[in-house]
């Protein structure tokens, strides 16, 4: 299905497309065909991502500076993609941060820098451009970026996990509420893809990489290029029936430590044999 022109003429916007796996996404996007908008709150850097992008990629690239904190910053970057375009056919909500902590080492102000760029920058872009498309009566795509503990939460990433159980919800109910609109929901929750800001915030350390490598089946991180593939599928027409579905790409990682008898992978062939011979002891 990635033939070159599998995105020919779509104009996207992405969140944070600047660095990182939003950049990586806009890359491949622009191989297949789309015009691409991108936005952050760091000009400079958005500039010379742009610049590069087109270089090196060809295609079109649109950059404006954007704090999707502020609900009429948005509102604003939606105007001037809108002049420069015409109209937008999908937004990737991609905009994040977020850092290890234990929890009650944390203010307020921790949360609301986490929660403000997650899920009110996901929620004002999202209600922004959808109000847009139904007044013109057109069609489009959103597709959110969340993490596989949106649905179960997890330790130490509190902030990160509220914010993008939100997004999850977002997702969910705006899918069967615009529908009729003929707007589409659709989301990636991503496991490990080391890129340079998240690793550094998140895994600072050698051996706090291994150990999460360690605990996926795969025994590997993800390749950028697995992560942009799902995206450019689920933003192209062959996904059109897709509404509402999150796609996990984890290697497996969240099923390893669902399972409650997973750490038993670390038994020797040595151990198992004298397990089974005090198993079959028991009644």
């Amino acid at each position: 299905m990635f033939q070159n022109d599998l995105l020919r003429d779509k104009v996207v916007l992405i969140t944070g497309g600047g660095t990182g796996l939003g950049r990586a996404m806009g890359e491949r996007f622009l191989d297949l065909g789309a015009k691409l908008a991108i936005t952050s709150r760091r000009s400079e850097v958005l500039q010379a991502a742009a610049a590069e992008m087109s270089s090196e990629h060809g295609g079109e690239v649109f950059a404006t500076a954007c704090d999707v904190r502020d609900a009429d910053a948005v509102s604003t970057m939606l105007d001037a993609v809108m002049e420069h375009y015409g109209r937008i056919d999908v937004l990737v909500n991609n905009a994040a941060g977020n850092f290890i902590s234990p929890t009650e080492r944390l203010s307020h102000r921790a949360f609301d820098a986490v929660l403000g760029i997650v899920l009110h920058g996901s929620v004002y872009c999202s209600l922004d451009l959808g109000k847009r498309w139904i007044a013109a009566g057109q069609s489009g795509t959103m597709l959110n970026i969340v993490t596989t503990y949106a649905s179960t939460g997890s330790a130490y990433v509190v902030p990160s996990a509220v914010a993008k159980a939100g997004v999850l919800s977002l997702t969910r109910s705006l899918a069967v509420e615009w529908a009729k609109y003929g707007i589409r929901q659709v989301a990636i929750a991503p496991g490990p893809f080391p890129t340079e800001g998240a690793w550094s915030r998140l895994l600072p350390t050698n051996e706090l990489a291994e150990g999460m490598i360690d605990r996926i089946p795969l025994k590997r991180v993800g390749e950028k290029e697995e992560l942009t593939n799902l995206a450019a599928y689920l933003i192209s027409d062959y996904a059109g029936y897709i509404n509402g579905e999150v796609v996990t790409i984890d290697g497996g990682e969240w099923l390893q430590g669902a399972g409650q008898f997973s750490m038993l992978d670390k038994v020797s062939p040595e151990q198992w044999d004298l397990l089974r011979n005090i198993t079959k002891q028991g009644k």
